[in-house]
Parts: structure tokens; sequence; C-alpha cells
């Protein structure tokens, strides 16, 4: 959820220019991480879209769990889940809900407000307890998955952080700044102007924390595998440049991947059309 006081990146409107040809990069190489977390390569698989972000310096946690929440927010905005970007249907949700509108709706109308409050308010709870997750743990890759279900979704969107340098927050960029350019990268990519719109689906959220992290709200998945099939976009955020020595080496470095496991959220995020 967007921090008192710090800017939130305008969101660009649902895309529909001609796909950009940096789509055709490939996602970098998996690390092995003993686990079975990733696809095995057992012969020549597609490659799948994905939009590189390098920030020039430390990155802090509380960023990379915006990023997180930032882009989940705009993949439902995007892929028809939401009517309006977040914000906006958050404001007026809450107006209407305060009695803003003096005019008096008709029933369907009434039904469309408390449908549109109920979404916001699982939401809202899932960023809630994304923040409480990133406060926790080191969060190396985050799952947005959209449609079917966890082991076979329709759509699902990974946001690598394994090459993120963490920083303090006083030491680190501006989590504005980065918001800033994540979403221009996404938006210089054109990511979703291809793709068709989809109709009103769930969504879940998966992510990895380490083990004993002592997360209570998450459900462990110790066996999971990221989903081979349906259409994948990751976007793989890393740390370079001015890099203060008190910040720590890139995730991957650092960690004992062994110790990390898939945790899902437990609560499906309902699709609201207008």
């Amino acid at each position: 959820m967007a921090a008192p006081g710090v800017a939130v990146a305008t969101v660009p409107a649902r895309a529909t220019s001609p796909t950009s040809p940096l789509l055709i990069a490939e996602a970098p190489p998996a690390l092995d991480r003993g686990s079975g977390m990733r696809p095995q390569r057992g012969g020549p698989v597609a490659a799948s879209p994905s939009v590189s972000v390098v920030f020039p310096g430390a990155v802090s946690r509380e960023s990379c769990c915006r990023f997180a929440c930032e882009l989940l927010k705009h993949v439902l905005y995007q892929r028809h889940q939401l009517p309006l970007p977040y914000e906006q249907l958050a404001y007026f949700c809450r107006r209407a809900a305060q009695g803003g509108d003096v005019i008096k709706k008709p029933p369907s109308m009434d039904l469309a407000s408390k449908k549109c409050q109920q979404v916001l308010m699982e939401l809202e709870g899932v960023l809630q307890h994304l923040e409480i997750m990133f406060s926790l743990t080191l969060v190396p890759r985050v799952l947005i998955l959209l449609g079917g279900n966890v082991m076979s979704p329709k759509e699902l969107y990974e946001l690598n952080l394994e090459g993120i340098c963490e920083g303090s927050a006083e030491k680190s960029l501006k989590t504005a700044s980065c918001v800033r350019k994540l979403f221009h990268s996404l938006f210089i990519a054109d990511v979703f102007s291809e793709l068709k719109a989809l109709p009103v689906m769930g969504t879940v959220v998966m992510l990895q924390g380490h083990r004993d992290c002592g997360v209570d709200w998450f459900w462990p998945k110790l066996n999971y595998k990221v989903p081979t099939r349906g259409r994948k976009l990751t976007v793989n955020l890393s740390c370079d440049g001015d890099i203060n020595i008190s910040a720590s080496p890139p995730q991957h470095i650092t960690s004992t991947w062994e110790d990390y496991v898939w945790f899902q959220a437990p609560v499906t995020l309902k699709g609201f059309h207008e």
C-alpha cells in the first residue's frame, strides 16, 4: 500500500498500442536452489516475455514491498479485474459509502457498490499482509496468478527480486523514484497491449520467504513448483551503480535458498466489473 506522504507513480491507461520488441527478451537463467522451485529444463522451452529494471543504487526492504503491492494493483487493473485503477476505485467507493452522493441510487448500483467495497476490503487485506511478510523475511520472488488454479493459472506474473541489493532506508534510493522507474519500464515494454480482455476471475498471490519467518497468515506450500503452462511475464529487478558499502549484496548471493519456501495468500481476490 502507498506509504503516507509518498507520491505514487501515475498508472497509465490500459494498453492498446502494438507490442514492443522488448517483449521478445528471454528471462535470465534460473538459479538452482536444489528444492525444485523452478521447472526442470527437460527440453527446449519457449522464451517467456520479461522486463528488466536496474536501479542505480541500493533499495530498501520497504521499497521491495511497494514494488510487489503496486504491481499487484496494476495487473488487476490492466487485466480487467478492476474497472478503475486501485486508488481511483478506493476513492469512489469510500465516497459512496460515506454518503457523498445525495441522489438515490437504484438497487443495482447499491449492489455494485457493496461488491466493490468487498473487493477492496479483500485486496487491502492482502496488501497489509504483504507488508507484514516483507518485514519478517527477505522475499526473493512474488507470483500473481490469474484464473485457473495455483498449479495451472491462465496468466502468471512473476516479480523477481533476487538481484536486489538491500540497504537501510536512509542509504537507499527513494521509493517513489524507484516505483516511477518500474512503471516507466513496463510502459515502454508495452506488456499488456496485445492481450485480450479477461472475464472476471480469481487472483492468487504467492511469494517466497524463509521457512522459519514466523508468518501465520500465509499458507506454506513446501512442494510448490512454478507452473510452466499459461501466459507468463517476468519482471526482473536488480541494483547497480553506486551501492553503499553497508548495503547487503544481491539476495541470491547472501541467502541459502534451501531454507526458502513458497507461501500462498489464503484469500482469492475476485475480479469486479462495473
